[in-house]
């Protein structure tokens, strides 16, 4: 019979991912020994194999669980069935949130996906694929003619450039809130500079 798994081991095997992809973030994956991933855990290197059987599997799972967790966002802003403007507009907060909580993550699948083998990174590609044509399909029922012109690819992409890349500047303590910013995304693709709200300015004492 087989034994089963003890209690809280997919706590600590999130726990896992989101330390090696911290420090894959950090360092790069190459740059990154099994050793290093055990001690940020507080892990014997026995006991981190008990989790993942090598580096390479925990790059597998660090970057298809990022996606994953995106096509759930598309699927879950998809079911609540909004009018194509404002799914647009929900799939933008909902993705500059997630990214918010998956830096390292978002940073390991960008940067460290070329050490993934052929198999592997097609499979993973072909879900940010899916990813990127949720948006494009919205980006259409906006603007139908958009399509005929043969730029509901580019325009995505674009707005991707603007989400993709914001947690190299954005400070978590700053001023700015992921969510604050979520909203000036919308407001710049949909309507450029001057359908820009600005974000209220605390109050001084």
């Amino acid at each position: 019979m087989a034994r089963g798994r003890a209690p809280g081991y997919d706590s600590q095997r999130e726990t896992i991912l989101a330390r090696a992809a911290e420090l894959f973030a950090q360092r790069g994956y190459a740059g990154t020994s099994m050793n290093e991933v055990a001690e940020a855990c507080g892990l014997s290197k026995p006991a981190l194999y008990h989790y993942f059987k090598d580096k390479y599997a925990l790059l597998v799972n660090i970057a298809e669980g990022h996606v994953l967790r995106l096509e759930a966002v598309v699927d879950e802003v998809l079911d609540q069935q909004l009018p194509a403007q404002e799914h647009l507009g929900q799939l933008i907060r909902c993705f500059v949130e997630e990214y918010a909580d998956a830096q390292h993550a978002h940073r390991v699948l960008t940067e460290d996906i070329r050490f993934l083998n052929d198999d592997d990174r097609e499979r993973i590609l072909e879900r940010e694929r899916r990813v990127v044509s949720a948006f494009s399909n919205v980006i259409r029922q906006i603007r139908p003619e958009i399509d005929a012109a043969r730029m509901a690819t580019p325009l995505t992409m674009l707005l991707f450039g603007m989400i993709n890349w914001m947690f190299t500047w954005l400070k978590p303590d700053g001023e700015l809130t992921y969510e604050a910013m979520a909203t000036v995304v919308a407001d710049l693709f949909f309507g450029g500079i001057p359908a820009v709200r600005l974000p209220t300015q605390p109050t001084l004492p």
